[in-house]
Parts: C-alpha cells; structure tokens; sequence
C-alpha cells in the first residue's frame, strides 16, 4: 500500500491531483463523466470583479504536442461565483476547492479575495497575476517583482485562508519573482501558467488566434516548468503547486522530485476529460514501479 496523501498549508489533500483553472470551469462540465470528488481539489475559473466575455474568437489552436489559448478570463464575476456556482458546486463536491482569482488592479485584487475568503468551500486562494496592470500600461503584474510584492501583501492583509501565487513564465527571472511573493506573506507558490506564444494560418496569411498571441501549454513545456519547479523550490520555504503540460502519472513523480507539494493538470483535460482521473487510478502503479512507498519522501530529493 503507498500513500498518495500531501499536504498544502496544513490541508490535506487525498492525492496531489488538482484540475489547473481554465481547464475545469467550476466542476459541472466533468461530473457526468466521473465522480470528481477522487480528486485531490481543483482550482475552479479564473474569476474577476466584473463579468467578462473573453477575447473575440477564434481563440484556440493547436500545437504540436499542446495548444494556445487567448479565452481572455470568460467568467461570470465574482458575485455569480459566490452565489451561484459555489452553492451549485457544494450539490456533487464534498470537498474544498482552490479559488484562483485576477485582476487589473490591486484594488480589484483586494475586492474579490477579500469575499472569496469568507467562503468556507475554499481551502486555498490561488492568485493569478499574469492579468495586465491596466494602471502601468498593461504590462503584466507577474513580470515585476515589486507589483508582485503589492498585489501579495494587500491581499494578505485581507485575507485569513492561505494565499498562493500563481506565476507567469515569461520573465527572465522566475525565482526573485517568487521571492517577492514570498517576502510580501504569500502562503506558497503556483507555477507555471502559459507561455506567449503565436500560430499563423499558411491559407490566410494572418495569426489563427484573433488576439493574435495566446498561452502555450502541453506536453511540449512540461521539461521548462518542471525546470522552473526545480529553480523556485530551492529559492523559497513555502510550498510549491508544480503545474506546465502534466498529462501522465509519471509526469507528476518527476514534478515532485523536482519540489512541487502538489501538482495541477490543465490542458490534458481538454483533450481527454479522463485525464485526471487516469492520473489518479495509474499513480500507486507508478509509485509501486519506482519503489516509492510515500510521495512525501520524494519532494524536492533531486
């Protein structure tokens, strides 16, 4: 028998599975097809003060060996979260959820973790700061130590549940901007969101996303987030969430040698919405393979 439990923050987590936002929307689109509460949690939608449509379409192509996406944050606002997807949520999940909230100010920040905090459903709070500060010209909060360190501490200073905060890749250095979240009270890190990226149709000469440039994520990163992983475990004390094109249980052990506490799956489960809980039946196989008797025993051993 191994032992799959982990724990984040002082909650504990049956296995280190957790669907990446974006991926899972708010758990009502995958519960027809297995019963999600096998999950360690999932982070739901990105969620924003004000309801939002997204980007024009097209706004999804492939890759070899993943896809872009520029959805541009589609949600129904803070407000129909809290009173209506949670309470919907609590129907088929039993479990705690991780919130992942953006925002194009620290005021917006503030607003909508401040009310999520209040909901006993959330376990964690997962910040998205690759949202552009619409107050420094757009140029995106995750790629400045110091908006980081604002957006982190005026968030603390709000909020009593763990804060974790979820870092863009496109930066030169993915470890002094971890060390600023850390620094201003973040309760752990999550890495790594999508990498900017573009696709041209040969037919029409122009971008096939209509925003032009989109997230790249799939299998194609695992190898630079799992780097990213590496680099940022060893920089700062607080917990990891490794997440960047995990789509097999193996990629998840690798994930955790490299320091992540925990792991989340995104675009795996657009392709198949079985992805996750393929992780979860195949990972004690992996485990028992590799004679890894406790997942704990392998954080960060590399």
């Amino acid at each position: 028998m191994v032992n799959t439990k982990v724990t984040l923050s002082g909650w504990q987590l049956d296995n280190p599975i957790i669907p990446a936002s974006g991926t899972f929307g708010y758990g009502v689109e995958f519960k027809d097809f297995y019963d999600i509460n096998i999950l360690g949690s999932f982070s739901f939608k990105g969620t924003t003060k004000n309801p939002r449509f997204g980007n024009p379409t097209p706004r999804i192509a492939e890759t070899p060996m993943g896809m872009i996406n520029s959805v541009g944050l589609q949600n129904p606002g803070i407000d129909a979260v809290i009173n209506y997807e949670l309470p919907n949520l609590k129907k088929f999940f039993n479990k705690k959820v991780i919130a992942n909230i953006s925002g194009f100010s620290v005021d917006e920040y503030v607003h909508c973790c401040s009310l999520i905090d209040k909901e006993s459903q959330v376990g964690i709070i997962e910040v998205n700061v690759s949202c552009p500060n619409v107050k420094c010209g757009g140029i995106a909060f995750g790629t400045d130590p110091k908006n980081v360190f604002e957006v982190t501490k005026s968030i603390k200073e709000v909020t009593t549940k763990p804060v974790y905060i979820k870092l863009s890749p496109n930066v030169t250095d993915i470890v002094s901007i971890a060390k600023s979240a850390e620094e201003a009270g973040a309760d752990g890190i999550s890495l790594v969101n999508t990498f900017l990226g573009m696709r041209i149709d040969l037919n029409t000469g122009k971008p096939v996303i209509a925003n032009v440039m989109g997230g790249v994520s799939g299998p194609a990163i695992f190898p630079i987030a799992l780097r990213m992983v590496y680099q940022v475990s060893r920089a700062v004390k607080i917990p990891v969430i490794g997440m960047g094109g995990i789509s097999i249980a193996e990629d998840v052990i690798e994930m955790m040698y490299a320091g992540a506490k925990a792991v989340q799956v995104g675009s795996a489960n657009l392709k198949n919405p079985y992805a996750c809980k393929e992780i979860i039946e195949n990972l004690p196989k992996v485990m028992e393979r590799y004679g890894i008797k406790d997942l704990n025993d392998i954080i960060g051993k590399v």
